[in-house]
Parts: C-alpha cells; sequence; structure tokens
C-alpha cells in the first residue's frame, strides 16, 4: 500500500455553542441582453472581518424584525400566501419585502406599482429627488413605507418568484438562512451601488459569471446559483421555471478537507452525507476526497481505510471490548498501526477469500492472532458491542460476492466488492451502505 495521508481520525472535539442562524432575502434580478440572459451582481465593499469582502453577489440582506410593517404596501401576495409558498408557518411575506427594500437600497432598483399597476419607472424623477427618497429609505423601513405612502405606490410582490432556499454550513463564522427570489428588471430604471455596502455593478451572462477565468469572487451559494441560472436562455423562461416548482429543497453544504484544501461540499456529491454523519457540526474532520490509505473514524465502532483506486476499502469493526474483526484486508495488508484495537477476525464478503501467498504472509505478520473466517449467510458474529449478522448478497450465478455484513448496532451494511445497489437494501434492515469503494450513504427512505 502507497505511504499514507494520514492516520485514524479520532472522534471530534465536543462541539461549541451553536452559531446563531440569521433569515435573510436575497433578489437575483435578470435582463434579456443581446446574446441571451444576463444577471446583475454587486461587489461588496472591501471590509476587515468580513468573510464576504469584495465578492461578488446579489443583492440582499437580512430580514428586519421591522420588515413586517412594509406588508401594509405590498400588493399581488399577502402573508398567508407567501408562508405557504415558503414553507413557514407564517412570517413569509416578511422575506418578500426584506428582498424589494434591499434591492433598493443596495442597487437603486424598487419594485412597486404605481395607481394603475404599472412599475414605476424611477428614472422619470429628477436625480436629486431619488437621491434624497433612496437615502431617507435607508434610514429604516418606516422612512421606506413613508416614501410608499407619499407617492401612492404599493410595493410590487408578484412581480417576484421564489427561486431557492439555502442555508450556510454549520462550522462557520456567520450562519445565514436565506431565501432567494428573482424578477426581471423593470424598465425605466438604472442600477447604482450605494457606494457604502456596493461599489460597483455589471450585468453578465450567468455561465460567464461563474466562468473561473473571469475572475470574480464568488461565494459557494453564488456560483452554483449562477450555474442554475445558465441553463436559461432567457429571462421569461427563468422565470417561468421558478413559478411551476411546487417543492423547494433546503440546500446546506458541509464544510470538508481534501487536496484542494477546506471547501463547501454540496448537497449532491458524493461525500455529503458521510460528512453529516461524522461531522454534522463543522469541526473540520472529514474528508471530500479518499486518498489511498487515509483512516476515516465512521463511527465508535467503525473505521474505514481507504483503497488505492483500483482496490477497494477495508473496515475494521468492533466494539467495547477492544476487539475488531477486519472486513476486506488489502491485498497488500493493512498497516497495523491503522487498527484501533485487537484484530480477532479476518472477514472477506468474497466466497472463498484466495488471497496470494504474499498477501497471506502479510496478513499473519499484522494480524498473528487472527482467525481467518469464511461465515455462511445467515451466520451471526458478536464482538463485545457489535453484533455482525451475515447476509447473502446475491445468487452465485449473478457473479455478486457470496456474502455482506450487517452491523446491527448501527444498520451499517458493509457490502463488499461488486456488490449491487438496488439488492444490498431491499430488506430494510440497513440504514447506512458502507460500499467496497466510495463514501458511505443513507439506504433510500
Amino acid at each position: 500500500m502507497s505511504a499514507k495521508p494520514s492516520t485514524t481520525i479520532p472522534p471530534g472535539p465536543a462541539p461549541s455553542m451553536p452559531r446563531p442562524i440569521r433569515v435573510a432575502a436575497s433578489l437575483i434580478l435578470l435582463r434579456d441582453g443581446a446574446h441571451g440572459m444576463e444577471v446583475l451582481l454587486l461587489r461588496r465593499a472591501e471590509k476587515a472581518d468580513d468573510q464576504n469582502s469584495g465578492a461578488s453577489v446579489f443583492p440582499g440582506g437580512v430580514v428586519d424584525t421591522h420588515d413586517r410593517r412594509l406588508h401594509l404596501m405590498c400588493k399581488g401576495l399577502d402573508d398567508a400566501a407567501a408562508s405557504a409558498r415558503l414553507g413557514v408557518a407564517d412570517g413569509g411575506l416578511d422575506y418578500y419585502a426584506a428582498a424589494v427594500r434591499e434591492c433598493f437600497e443596495e442597487a437603486g432598483v424598487l419594485f412597486a406599482s404605481d395607481a394603475e399597476d404599472r412599475l414605476v419607472e424611477l428614472d422619470r424623477l429628477p436625480p436629486s429627488r431619488l437621491e434624497a427618497m433612496r437615502h431617507a429609505a435607508e434610514q429604516g423601513t418606516d422612512a421606506l413605507l413613508a416614501m410608499c405612502e407619499a407617492q401612492g405606490w404599493r410595493l410590487a410582490m408578484d412581480r417576484l418568484a421564489y427561486f431557492s432556499h439555502w442555508l450556510t454550513p454549520p462550522g462557520m463564522p456567520r450562519r445565514f438562512d436565506t431565501r432567494f427570489f428573482i424578477a426581471q428588471m423593470p424598465a425605466g430604471q438604472d442600477v447604482k451601488p450605494d457606494g457604502r455596502e456596493t461599489v460597483e455593478h455589471m450585468w453578465l451572462k450567468p455561465a460567464e459569471a461563474a466562468d473561473p477565468r473571469r475572475g470574480l469572487k464568488l461565494m459557494n451559494v453564488t456560483r452554483r446559483t449562477l450555474e442554475q441560472l445558465a441553463r436559461f436562455g432567457s429571462a421569461a423562461a427563468c422565470m417561468a421555471h421558478a413559478r411551476s416548482q411546487t417543492r423547494i429543497v433546503l440546500n446546506m453544504p458541509r464544510l470538508a478537507d481534501g487536496p484542494s484544501g477546506r471547501r463547501a461540499v454540496n448537497i449532491e456529491e458524493a461525500a455529503y452525507e458521510e460528512i453529516g454523519r461524522i461531522d454534522p457540526d463543522g469541526q473540520g474532520h472529514a474528508h471530500y476526497a479518499l486518498e489511498p490509505g487515509l483512516a476515516t473514524r465512521l463511527s465508535a465502532r467503525v473505521v474505514r481505510v481507504a483503497g488505492a483506486p483500483d482496490s477497494h476499502h477495508s473496515y475494521f469493526v468492533g466494539g467495547e471490548g477492544g476487539q475488531w474483526a477486519l472486513i476486506d484486508p488489502a491485498p497488500h495488508g493493512v498497516a497495523r498501526s491503522e487498527a484501533p484495537g485487537q484484530v480477532k477476525w479476518l472477514l472477506w464478503t468474497a466466497a472463498r477469500p484466495q488471497p496470494s501467498a504474499e498477501s497471506l504472509d502479510a496478513l499473519r505478520s499484522a494480524w498473528p492472532d487472527a482467525t481467518v473466517l469464511s461465515p455462511e449467510p445467515g451466520d451471526t458474529l458478536r464482538l463485545a458491542g457489535a453484533t455482525l449478522h451475515v447476509r447473502q448478497a446475491g445468487s452465485a450465478d449473478q457473479g455478486a460476492p457470496a456474502r455482506q455484513f450487517l452491523l446491527a448496532e448501527e444498520r451499517t451494511l458493509f457490502t463488499g466488492c461488486g456488490a449491487a445497489a438496488p439488492a444490498v437494501h431491499a430488506t430494510g434492515e440497513a440504514a447506512w451502505i458502507a460500499p467496497a469503494s466510495g463514501f458511505i450513504f443513507r439506504t433510500p427512505r
């Protein structure tokens, strides 16, 4: 086996006090350009101790407790309908109101309708008057409310479509539970960054903005959203898609380490479920890549040693008594230093383990007190605090391994090389699958 990049990773430290999660709203503005749909990005001002300093972002910010007062000026959507759309008990309209307010404060774009239900064209106002109105609105929700009342305007919530829901990963200095909305850029208005929170704006095709060659500093959520938006050829098509969504899933990335350093792992990535199991609080002891020889403590009873790309994982399974079974030892053995305790049994998922003479010598040298077992399906193996049920993996003519091992205490099934995914959890006994290669994952619910 190649040199080991890590020794067995112990359980993480006790989680610290949970960081407060602030609710937020963001408004993604779209328009159709000469070469396709474009999206508005604002560059945040450079600030010390700000994880998003200098990043290109969509207009948005924290939902203020006073945003509920803006309900009085909202049209096209009431709180009951907004709450149902967002899947909250009440206060859903707060998010819509905050998205509109933040867009006006940061970008100078206001979604408001006049008495004839036409979107207001702010460019028709004298620049000095518009600047005074915007400055007043930035002082607080009540000022925006008074401004709309004085002008006879209503906030046009019906122009917004709910698009996505993101939660900052555990372990980050600041965490936000953010609802993203989309809307088409209203006519008769220009984008004007406020000069304090935002200092520059740009209209770009989503794919262009997400391209690393463009050189924009993008948060994970911004990049992922741009990649989603890049699928649409027009603003109208994107709006139609958003309005047709019946269920919007919460996206909460998780932090993990790997060859490229620490990064956010998104929900569709193979490592995501494992990271959530072994490091739910974002302490930093999970990985998004399995380098050969990497030892990972998956639980108090399971340690995995990652195999080479053309090989398979080995799993130590044990219990309270300090005795362990080693399932599918690597062809050239597993280093003794990687064992969490005394190895009592050597087990294979293959029907008749036939390791080479060289491999047998390595195994006998590493585990002189271990017994090689070939249990039959239906047998039960017991270590103190750990129970392994032997299960049939498939018929011989399917070419599947003859056995799999179910760790009863954790409902984790060790499938062995070549096991077919649809067959391993047919009985419903297993909650987790520990495959021959790759990350552990939950069985379908």
